[in-house]
């Protein structure tokens, strides 16, 4: 895979999960800590995350990017 089109790649996906994760974080600072729905609101958004990141064949070297 040419550089640019990977680097594009990495960097929509940063792009995503950043923009998935705003509105979840906004909703668990309304809620109590360590209740069923803070716990949901840290976790919805994983799945979503890493379907994104299978689907476009990006390497595991760049999962820290994406937590």
């Amino acid at each position: 895979m040419d550089w640019l089109i990977k680097s594009a790649i990495v960097i929509g996906l940063f792009s995503l999960t950043f923009m998935l994760n705003m509105p979840f974080g906004y909703l668990r600072g309304k809620t109590k800590r360590f209740s069923l729905k803070w716990f949901l609101y840290v976790h919805l958004p994983i799945p979503f995350v890493l379907l994104a990141r299978i689907l476009s064949n990006i390497d595991m070297t760049y999962i820290p990017l994406f937590v």
